[in-house]
């Protein structure tokens, strides 16, 4: 009997594997692959048959046979910008993933899934990829002409909390104005209106608040100040902002436990450091408010750091003023790549078509 979807979700030194059955997690797995492993492979896409292998292997051991699966859903690749939803894994797809632009792990997801599903004989998808682009023109342009924001965010757990949201509210996605806060290794504050997201801080490498690694927004002469005065090259500067910027660059920690730890034996600056983020997120969330003249149906608050009561509650005081705040704390990109297979399969959502 075909009852069961499998989940995909390769990441820079692990796949991890999920089986669901009759909307139940049946099985989870996450496969651990060591920089010996990985070193032949001169491309990221030379990996797949390896990676393919391993997850055939799982599958084997857990006793799951591929004429059981009704799907696979995996994570997306770097594609071109798209809309989100759910996209089903074809040529187009599958010939841009094995000769991307950028490389990634998550170029695997589509590769892999795609192989497993033409054997199993059924169609492999992608859940709102990380590409996913669908900003308002005003949120797109800045003051410098040949400058344009770029959207990269954690659309594929946005997106999942802000429907979670809906049904919280016994709304629809595209019924509901969310204010989704993603708050992790990478900040990013998301107006989710009537079921796109027409703004959001580019949490990668651009605006928005600090976080544990990356510094947010700067004063932009400040910036080119320290770029001459220390003679930094492009990749020195873009590392001193992304993977020594926020609590990294403060407190030489990217660990909220950590920060959290230093804040309970008294030290002051630490507290500052923690509660600067919680301000900055909190003053994203005022200025996206505004988008949609104030008609914020929710606000959420999600990801790991989401764990910390300290945080929440910082942000949850100064925010609260303008819609009720939802705390789902963690990540839940796996139950998110299951149910927009699902949405699909069920007939709940049209399927989208990758050209």
């Amino acid at each position: 009997m075909r009852d069961k979807v499998l989940i995909i979700n390769p990441g820079s030194t692990s796949t991890k594997i999920a089986v669901y059955c009759d909307d139940e997690m049946i099985h989870l797995e996450s496969i651990q692959h060591s920089p010996e492993e990985l070193r032949p492979f001169a491309h990221v896409a030379d990996q797949k048959e390896f990676r393919l292998k391993k997850v055939e292997e799982v599958l084997e051991k857990a006793g799951i046979g591929l004429d059981e699966l009704l799907c696979i859903s995996a994570r997306g690749g770097l594609l071109k910008p798209i809309p989100g939803g759910t996209y089903e894994v074809n040529d187009a797809m599958v010939q841009e993933m094995l000769h991307p632009k950028k490389e990634h792990a998550c170029n695997l997801g589509a590769l892999i899934a795609r192989e497993l599903a033409d054997e199993a004989g059924v169609k492999a998808y992608i859940v709102d990829p990380v590409v996913v682009d669908e900003l308002w023109p005003l949120a797109r342009m800045t003051g410098l002409k040949d400058v344009n924001r770029v959207c990269q965010f954690h659309v594929l757990n946005q997106k999942a909390i802000a429907r979670k949201v809906a049904r919280v509210l016994g709304k629809s996605y595209q019924d509901v104005n969310v204010i989704v806060c993603h708050i992790g290794g990478g900040v990013t504050v998301g107006m989710h209106r009537k079921g796109k997201v027409v703004d959001v801080n580019n949490g990668l490498d651009g605006d928005g608040p600090m976080s544990p690694e990356r510094s947010g927004g700067l004063p932009n002469s400040d910036v080119l100040d320290l770029a001459y005065r220390e003679g930094l090259t492009y990749e020195q500067a873009y590392k001193t902002m992304v993977g020594r910027g926020g609590w990294v660059s403060h407190l030489g920690t990217n660990d909220a436990r950590e920060v959290e730890k230093r804040i309970e034996e008294g030290d002051d600056y630490a507290k500052l450091v923690f509660e600067t983020t919680a301000y900055q997120i909190a003053k994203e969330v005022g200025a996206l408010a505004t988008t949609v003249n104030g008609r914020v149906d929710a606000i959420a608050l999600t990801g790991g750091i989401a764990h910390s009561k300290r945080m929440t509650d910082w942000i949850t005081d100064r925010v609260s003023f303008i819609a009720p705040v939802y705390r789902y704390p963690g990540e839940g990109e796996i139950q998110a790549l299951y149910e927009g297979a699902m949405r699909v399969e069920r007939g709940e959502e049209e399927v989208q078509i990758y050209q």
